[in-house]
Parts: C-alpha cells; structure tokens; sequence
C-alpha cells in the first residue's frame, strides 16, 4: 500500500517564504536603524562633549566688566594720599596727605570723619602710603616724628544685621615715631612696615637722604615690643627726588630723578650701597610716576605718552639688576595707577577719563572705556579686586569690577612668558604654591610637549615589535602556534594599565637605573643574536632539523632570547665599570652633561610600549590575515617568493589596516593616563632627551583636577588642556581614517 504523504499547496509554500522574506527584510530595517541610531548617538554625545568643554573654557577669556555703582561729593581741601574700600564694599574711604580719614558708607552716602591725632604746634610736611593690602599711611612731621595709622573695619552683628563699623588703627600701639633724633623736618617721607622691623626714608636738614630703621623685639617679662632706632645718611643721592618707594620687605629704596631711578641696597643699614641707576629714557616721553606692582617685584613706570613700562630684576654677570621686561601702551596721560593687591592686574586713568584693567603676566587688555572721570587724582582697589575706587575731581566713585581670569591669555598658555624672577622667557606649568602671593604660571606647552613626547618613545618601541610580530604572526607562523600567540597578545590589552604604571615606577624605572649598560648591551645584542639563531638553524643537516617539528620552530627562539636578556644584565655592572668608571648615572650627569632622572623617558617607552603592542598587533594581524589567499597563491603561483609576495602584495593589501593599526595605537599612547602618572616623575620640562621625565595633558588633569577650586582659572585651564587632548585625539583619527580611505582606493585593485 502506497503511503500518502500531504505536500503543501503551492499557494501555501509561497505564502511561507514572503512571510519569512517580510521578517528577514523587517530585521535588516531595524539592524540599519539601530546601527544608525547608535552612529549618530556616538555623534552626538561627541558633539556634546565638545561643546561642554567650550562651556567650561570660554570665562577665561572673556573680558573684564566694570560697572559703576555709586558716586560722592568729596571736599577738595588738602591732597588725597589713598582711597578704597572695605572687604564688602559697604564703605569706601578717602585719606588726605593732612591725615584727616573720610569714611561713605554707599548705601545712604553718609559720611564719617576721623583724624589722626598730630600734636599742636607741629606740621604735616609730608606723607606716604604703603602697600595697598597693608593700607596703612605715615605723616611725616615738621619735628622728626612720623604719624603711623592704618585703616580699620570692625564687622559686628547687631539684631542678626552686619554692621561694618570704620576707624583707624596704630600698629605700633601709639600713633607718633620718633624717626630723626635732631628733630629736621621729615620731607618727601617713604616707609615700610611689619610686625618686627619699620623702615622710614627721608630728606632731612641740608637736602640730604636719610634712613632710619627700628628694629623690635618683645620682652619676655612685660612681652611688649622694644624698638632699636638706627639712622644713617644715604650715599649718593640725586639733589632733586621726584617720587620715592620703598620695598615692603625693606631691602630697596628708590629714588626717582628724572628719567633715572637710584635703586639702593638698604638690606643691611650699616652697609647701605647704591645698587643700580635704571636709566627709563624714552623717546620723546617723561616719567609721570613710579609704583611697585603687587608683590613689590615689578617696578612700573608711567609715561606722559600713555604707556607703562614694566621692569623687574634679572640675574646677570653683575648679580640681580632691574631690567626692561615689556610695556602697555594706552590712549593719553595718565592720571592715577592702581595695583591689586594680590595679582599682577592694575589699573589707570587717563586724564580724559579713560579706565584700563591689564594685567602685565599675561600682557592682556582686560578692559578700557571711558568715564565721567575727568582730571583722576587717586585710585584703589578694595581688597578682593572686586570693585575699584577712584577719585576724579570732587567725586569719589565706586566702580564694581568682574576680573575673574585676568592671568589666562593666548600669549600666556602657548608663547614663552618672562616671569618675575626668572632669567629669561620660559613656557612653565606650576599652578599652585604654598605661598599666597605666588602667581600661577599656566603655560601648556610644557604638558602638549610631554604629551607627544611619552607617545613618541612608545611608539618608537612599540610599533616595530607589534609590526614585525604580526607580519610573523599572521604570514609565516604556524595555525597552531598562532592560535595560542594571539589571544595571548590580546588578553594583555585587559592588563590595567595602573598594574603596568606600578611595576614602571617601582620596579622597572630601579632596574634600568642599576643596570643601564646591560639594557644597552641587550638592544644591540637581541637583533643580532636572533639573526644569527636563524642563520644557524637554516645550516644545520635535516635530520637535527627533524627533531623539532616545523610547527613549533618558532620557540627554538624562546631559550635564545632568555639567556642572552640575562647574560646582557649579569655583565652590566663589568660594564659599567669598564667604560663609566662604575657610575653611568655620573658619567651621564657629568661627562655628557645630561640630566638624569630615574623615572624618564626610557622607562615611560617601554612601559607604555607594553600597553599598545597588543592594540597594534591585533588591528595589524587581523588586517594582513585577512588578505584573500588567491593574491598570495597567485603570486607565488608566478615565481614570486614568500618575501616578494609579502613585500609587494600582501603588505600593500593590508596597508590600511596597518596604518590604522598604528594609528589607534598613537591615540591610546597620547591618552595614556595611568602609566605617565606612575613612571615619568611628573617634571613639566621641554626636553627631548630619554634619560628625563615629561608631564602628560593627561596625567596633569588625573593629578590637578581634584585640587582644583571649581570656577577658578586653575579649574577651567585644566578644562582647556581636557579640550586640547581631545583635538589631538580627533586629529590622530581623522588623519588616520583619511589616509587609510586612500591606501584603500589605491590598492583596492589588487
């Protein structure tokens, strides 16, 4: 009996394969939907980094905003010695060269007035103002005495409202010094001031110069502070002084004549010696006035012409002397000059009105406009550089001003920058210190610099090894051997690289340090040694050959390689004593003049080369195994031999991915963070040579960014460095992916 066996209708079968040709043509749409999605989601999120970082950077280089917030009459009796403001903007004040303190408040303009206590039947002859974060002032008496006072805002909380109350405060306890023992007249009077020692300078009886310095120390019984007078003459003096300063750590006096200033030495009152004669002659333009910038390291000079010079002490053969650094060229006469009192900003006035902010390190022009301020006679900042004080006239004016990141220019990050102090115009990172007057030096070319420079020595170690070991790998190794060597190779990608930074430092950067000669033997020794095992093997009769199957050939090199990296180590201290007189870190320092840091170039080279071998190796092995074989048989077929084909064809088909292969590995070396961090020493140095150590965009911001205060120009410069690592990178992969679309197109062919 037949069995009878139902075949689906034909209608039936048809309907079946449109049904499973609508589900595979369904999956296509939503695999090319979600490939897109994530392609353009990839985009996006890059675009948006991209703009979060512009976000974050873009207040360092906005300009200054000044605004003016309030104006009071002011009596025009007497000079004005200083004017500012309390920490809070609530009062400002006014002081005139008799001593008498105008206190406004600005919220109901009203006003207070103190004065200092000058004793009857004396004169005021003279006065002078201190540093401005001291904001203290003398009164230089017709009887030898001097005047001392300060200002002085209380801050108390009555009904829970601040109340900022004003006085005047004597820092030695009394108000009156006496400073000239035969009572002269203290004309043209300049000081300085601490809690230990008090210099005042003078023109005394006969026009002639004098400095009297008092020297405290407490009682230990009444634990009071006993002053020691000491008054000398000065030598050499110009007969007519203009302006005189006197540095607060009270080691230089100057006196400007001129377009001349005597700078003298008056560390040592008993040896006082005139340092230097800075000669400010200009072309058609006469000195209006002299001031100490903040920190009193910078002397700046003010024009009639409008331009400020700035000058400051540069060792030279002749010891440290004052020397032109730069000049800011502004818009008329100046009329007042006003330093902050912690930073390198000021401020001027010309005599139309004009008010400029610059700040000399990074030679910016943060702000200039013109105000009601017509014929200036004085101008201050309050103590948070957050508003600005001027007197213009019979006005007194307060000016809110917004100078967040005065110190960040172009010229300051990527150009070199002569800094106070230093010999000459250097590019320096050093972005914190421990004292408060320092200036943060902001400069990224040292850490750009160090960038492609770790990435440069790892490459240079890392891509002819991953190369030549996957050309090996991939062309002439065994399947079997191959497929242990490369996930071998690969599975050390999953290494963390913190692990490898670990063992740099402190193990490998040791190592290369006691055993320098011995790694330089071995560079030299392993090329060699490998060519002639190979050359040895291809000589040897079959039958020793035979004893070792062609499969595993390539582990004959395993023992070599070993015995030649130890024997290299074991005669590295003979070495070393045979030809570096047993001290190659001396010989290098010394002879070669070299500088030596253990944790250097060399170690960060080989250890960053380990963590992008296995990126290159794989992306390059991958890339020439996967070359179709009839190319290679073809050209073998034709009387080509192994190397030719590989040389000429195979190589050549696989150029793209090699190139990107190298490629991804730069990328990952330029953005190395850990083992830079671990294994450089962190010197934020410009120097080529292998035996120094760098400082990484990366490792900077893996180091400076917790420490950072979040708003500061610290915190959005290393935002900016952030942004400048991430122009390298898609720079790096657009050239890579640029280069490697045409090695396609021209090799396609094959």
């Amino acid at each position: 009996m037949e069995s009878q066996v139902s075949k689906p209708a034909p209608e039936s079968h048809d309907f079946l394969m449109e049904k499973r040709g609508n589900r595979r043509a369904l999956k296509d749409q939503l695999a090319r939907a979600g490939v897109t999605i994530g392609g353009i989601m990839v985009f996006v999120a890059l675009l948006l980094i991209f703009f979060y970082l512009l976000y974050v950077i873009k207040p360092v280089f906005d300009a200054a905003k000044v605004i003016p917030l309030s104006s009071v009459p002011v009596a025009t009796d007497g000079k004005t010695l200083m004017v500012g403001a309390d920490e809070q903007n609530e009062l400002i004040y006014r002081v005139n060269e008799q001593g008498q303190v105008d206190f406004f408040r600005v919220a109901d303009s009203s006003k207070k007035v103190l004065s200092l206590p000058v004793p009857e039947g004396t004169k005021v002859v003279s006065s002078a103002a201190s540093v401005p974060n001291q904001q203290l002032f003398a009164l230089g008496l017709d009887n030898g005495q001097a005047l001392l006072a300060g200002i002085d805002f209380s801050v108390s909380y009555p009904n829970n409202q601040r109340l900022i109350t004003p006085g005047i405060r004597y820092p030695m306890g009394q108000p009156l010094v006496t400073v000239d023992d035969h009572g002269s007249p203290l004309q043209q009077l300049v000081f300085a001031y601490n809690s230990d020692k008090i210099s005042f300078a003078y023109r005394g009886k006969d026009q002639h110069w004098f400095l009297t310095r008092l020297d405290g120390e407490q009682n230990m019984l009444t634990e009071e502070v006993e002053w020691q007078r000491h008054t000398v003459a000065l030598p050499n003096t110009p007969p007519v002084v203009e302006h005189q300063l006197l540095t607060p750590d009270q080691r230089q006096l100057m006196l400007q004549s001129g377009n001349k200033v005597f700078i003298y030495n008056i560390n040592d009152v008993d040896g006082i010696s005139l340092l230097q004669v800075l000669d400010l002659e200009r072309a058609k333009a006469k000195v209006s006035n002299i001031s100490l910038l903040a920190g009193a390291s910078s002397l700046l000079v003010s024009y009639n012409s409008g331009v400020v010079a700035q000058y400051f002490q540069v060792a030279g053969e002749h010891g440290r002397l004052y020397q032109y650094i730069r000049e800011f060229k502004g818009l008329g006469n100046i009329g007042a000059l006003a330093s902050e009192y912690y930073r390198k900003s000021f401020a001027t006035v010309s005599e139309d009105g004009r008010l400029e902010l610059l700040y000399t390190t990074s030679e910016r022009e943060l702000f200039s406009k013109k105000f009601d301020l017509a014929n200036p006679v004085a101008m201050g900042f309050s103590p948070r550089s957050n508003a600005l004080v001027v007197q213009a006239g019979d006005k007194l004016q307060l000016f809110s001003v917004s100078n967040e990141h005065p110190e960040v220019s172009w010229s300051a990050l990527w150009n070199k920058v002569w800094y106070e102090g230093y010999p000459d115009p250097q590019y320096v990172w050093q972005s914190t210190s421990g004292s408060d007057d320092f200036e943060a030096k902001l400069s990224l070319m040292p850490l750009a610099f160090g960038t492609l420079k770790a990435a440069f020595y790892a490459m240079i170690f890392a891509v002819p090894l991953a190369i030549a070991g996957a050309i090996y790998t991939a062309y002439f190794m065994s399947a079997k051997v191959r497929s242990l060597v490369k996930p071998t190779i690969e599975i050390m990608e999953a290494l963390p690289t913190v692990i490898l930074g670990f063992l740099a430092g402190l193990w490998l950067a040791p190592l290369i340090e006691d055993h320098l000669p011995g790694l330089l033997l071995l560079l030299l020794l392993l090329p060699v040694t490998i060519l002639l095992t190979a050359f040895a093997w291809s000589k040897l009769p079959v039958r020793i050959k035979a004893l070792l199957p062609e499969t595993y050939q390539e582990l004959l090199l395993i023992p070599v390689i070993c015995f030649f990296g130890w024997f290299s180590f074991a005669i590295s201290p003979t070495i070393e004593l045979w030809l570096f007189h047993g001290d190659t870190r001396q010989f290098i320092t010394n002879t070669l003049g070299m500088s030596f840091d253990q944790r250097n170039a060399l170690v960060v080279g080989i250890a960053m080369g380990f963590a992008v071998i296995p990126t290159i190796f794989s992306i390059a092995e991958d890339a020439i195994f996967s070359v179709p074989r009839h190319l290679s048989n073809g050209s073998l077929a034709l009387g080509a031999t192994r190397w030719q084909t590989l040389t000429r064809v195979v190589l050549l088909t696989a150029s793209p991915g090699i190139f990107s292969a190298v490629m991804m590995g730069l990328g990952r070396a330029v953005g190395e963070t850990m083992i830079v961090l671990m294994a450089t020493g962190n010197t934020a140095i410009m120097d080529w040579s292998i035996f120094q150590g760098m400082r990484t965009l990366a490792a900077n911001i893996a180091v400076e960014m917790p420490e950072s205060a979040i708003g500061s120009s610290h915190y959005r410069v290393l935002f900016l460095a952030a942004f400048v690592l991430f122009i390298f990178t898609f720079f790096f992969n657009t050239i890579a992916e640029v280069v490697r679309q045409r090695l396609r197109e021209r090799y396609s062919s094959l």
